[in-house]
């Protein structure tokens, strides 16, 4: 974004009354009486308008003598994990038994409901879900492997067998022998430049990667999990860290191509759709009608729209590349100022590239 490119003035603060998260990394808010500079969630109360002043870029706004947030850290990348949240996180690795009770975490300095909503915020549900989901995620591993269920309860902090088996069969529809093979979806949360994105992998491949704060998500968790017949449980695999490593080298500038396997779920007419949005080479752009003609559908050009619109892997499978037949960016359920974002980082790489073997050949 630069300064020309911002949205209006009304539109902007809206978004700060709002505290709305979809628009964190678009412009940045400026409070004249207290010198301090804010994402548009910032959970600070909010000024009157007469008092902000609105920039494209932190650095633009510390130009002008504002002083970053203590409270939304506008100068780190949008979703970093806050260190005692880390912690906290370690602490559940390592001792997946432990019951996180509310005493326990004010005993341990941290807010039980700054918590909560952070949670909420960037895993689409609370810290006490998450933690149940992070035992059972333990427990279900150990199970797969063979583990005795009795021994397997107690170790995973449960209080009785029953309540164990009543655990798992809510969430997996199943009884605890019956859990051995439940098919798991690993869930694990990445940081990108655009903000924290939910990556979900199974044992074939990848099968989520989307936005923390697109508004569809919970839906499309859903969904999968009818189609797969799944369980979305917190956790890592080999497929998850190799697109964590590929992603990072997205954003760097460095990878143009993912190899990270993916599990797609959808209609033929779906997959069909997905995979010619793989065939569009890195730094171009197609039209919906374009996309319509690739796939022997010319017609069908709303039907392939509402298919990028189901599109569950965003980046890898490009649906950023499809613009409308006049150039103009249309439909992005990550946002339009991402996929601006994307476009115009995807085709900055091209043309460094294209420049330096310019200066090779002279």
């Amino acid at each position: 974004m630069t300064k020309e490119t911002l949205p209006s003035i009304e539109e902007m603060y809206r978004a700060i009354e709002r505290r709305d998260t979809g628009y964190d990394g678009i412009f940045f808010a400026a409070v004249k009486t207290t010198g301090i500079f804010c994402r548009p969630s910032c959970a600070a109360r909010k000024p009157e308008l007469k008092n902000v002043e609105f920039y494209a870029t932190a650095a633009e706004a510390m130009s002008f003598g504002f002083r970053a947030c203590k409270r939304c850290h506008p100068l780190e990348p949008r979703g970093v994990i806050p260190e005692p949240t880390k912690q906290l996180l370690v602490e559940m690795d390592n001792n997946p038994s432990l019951r996180m009770t509310d005493g326990l975490l004010r005993r341990r300095g941290h807010d039980p409901v700054s918590l909560r909503r952070w949670f909420k915020e960037n895993y689409k549900v609370t810290f006490q879900a998450y933690h149940r989901s992070h035992r059972l995620s333990k427990a279900m591993a150990e199970l797969s492997e063979g583990a005795n269920i009795a021994q397997t309860a107690f170790s995973s902090g449960y209080e009785s067998l029953s309540g164990f088996q009543d655990a798992l069969h809510q969430i997996t529809g199943r009884s605890a022998s019956n859990s051995r093979d439940a098919r798991v979806v690993h869930l694990s949360r990445t940081v990108t430049p655009l903000g924290p994105m939910l990556m979900g992998a199974t044992e074939e491949g990848v099968c989520l990667l989307e936005f923390a704060d697109r508004p569809m998500l919970e839906t499309q968790i859903r969904r999968l999990s009818k189609q797969l017949k799944c369980v979305f449980l917190p956790g890592s695999n080999e497929f998850i860290c190799q697109l964590e490593k590929e992603l990072q080298s997205y954003f760097a500038g460095t990878t143009r191509e993912f190899k990270t396997p993916l599990v797609l779920i959808g209609s033929d007419f779906q997959k069909r759709a997905w995979n010619a949005l793989c065939q569009i080479d890195y730094g171009k752009t197609r039209s919906y009608a374009e996309q319509a003609r690739m796939i022997g559908s010319p017609d069908a050009v709303r039907a392939v729209a509402r298919a990028n619109g189901d599109n569950r892997i965003a980046i890898v499978v490009p649906c950023h590349r499809v613009v409308g037949s006049d150039g103009t960016l249309t439909g992005y359920g990550g946002g339009l100022w991402r996929k601006k974002w994307l476009l115009e980082h995807e085709g900055a790489a091209v043309a460094k590239n294209y420049s330096q073997a310019e200066f090779t050949l002279r």
